[in-house]
């Protein structure tokens, strides 16, 4: 039955054009790719890889199945793939917040994402969106900003957890535009979200792909958005960029996805992969479905991956000073 399911595996894969190297420690051995994800079923993460997963599948020729591993900052899931062997049947979507912002705020990370992944493709770029309870005075950044230096430390806005891309992204913010906050740290951007309709939260910054339901439904108000251009599922909402505060020039603070790896990834396996998951994110269904969500295409190859990382790395570095997380 094993040596069957083995030879089934390696005629699907052949046929997809994605036949494994047959150099020494690739694994051949009947099991479907397996797409590991930092976070519980249902979120934002979640929900982008499960979209790739079956989009990947068909490319393929083989069935891609979403392995939710939360904890730690996502960096249980990225341990599993570090200690996985190198064959390219398992894989790290990995969002940003893990490979930038957890090496420089986690006290003890058990890899490092700089020297221990193989970089395979980046998969979507994504923007935060700056919303606030519907009872609040103001509604534009430049109000915000002068109600914020009018009543100091009067606000306070959450997020997902110290050391969080909506965290940083609106520490950021507050520094660049001189006004002080105070900052709220939930266990996920749902229960904080919840404290924003409620009026307990003032504000707070959000993935646009989960945040949208809530604005269009009328729960909050969206300020502005954290790209540096108009984001196309909320085409009414201005950049922060657009405010025009001295500061807030050219404010361009978001997040990513991508694919990685284990160390010690063959370049022939790495290169199949970028060109089937490449092929999968260009699908016309899926292009469409991650439009809807707010989502921005993101393609190339590796390199684009490891430079924007490595980047972005050494930005927040410069933002998290003095902000440790266990």
């Amino acid at each position: 039955m094993i040596h069957s399911s083995r030879r089934r595996l390696v005629a699907a894969l052949a046929l997809s054009g994605f036949a494994f190297s047959p150099a020494p420690g690739l694994a051949q051995d009947g099991q479907p790719l397996r797409l590991v994800v930092g976070y519980s079923a249902g979120g934002p993460v979640d929900q982008g890889a499960r979209l790739l997963a079956q989009a990947l599948g068909k490319e393929l020729g083989t069935i891609v199945v979403v392995d939710n591993k939360p904890g730690a900052n996502a960096t249980l899931a990225g341990s599993d793939v570090v200690r996985s062997r190198p064959d390219g049947l398992t894989l790290w979507f990995a969002a940003s917040p893990t490979i930038t912002i957890s090496p420089n705020v986690m006290r003890k990370m058990s890899f490092d994402p700089a020297r221990d992944l193989t970089p395979v493709a980046p998969v979507l770029s994504y923007y935060n969106v700056l919303v606030v309870n519907n009872g609040e005075p103001y509604k534009t950044t430049q109000e915000l900003v002068a109600y914020a230096k009018a009543h100091p430390q009067r606000l306070n806005y959450g997020s997902a957890g110290v050391g969080g891309s909506n965290h940083l992204g609106a520490l950021l913010f507050a520094r660049r535009s001189g006004i002080e906050m105070n900052h709220i740290p939930y266990k996920g951007n749902a229960p904080a979200m919840t404290d924003v309709i409620g009026g307990q939260l003032s504000m707070m910054m959000d993935i646009i792909s989960t945040a949208s339901n809530y604005i269009h439904g009328g729960k909050v108000r969206a300020i502005a958005v954290t790209s540096p251009e108009r984001n196309s599922s909320l085409p009414d909402v201005p950049t922060i960029a657009e405010s025009g505060i001295e500061g807030l020039q050219g404010f361009d603070v978001g997040g990513w996805y991508g694919v990685y790896g284990p160390k010690g990834l063959p370049p022939d396996v790495v290169a199949r992969l970028n060109q089937k998951i490449n092929a999968a994110l260009a699908q016309p269904e899926l292009r469409r479905r991650f439009k809807e969500l707010g989502y921005e295409e993101w393609l190339g190859e590796p390199a684009r991956l490891a430079e924007r990382a490595a980047r972005e790395r050494a930005m927040w570095a410069t933002v998290t000073q003095g902000i440790t997380v266990d």
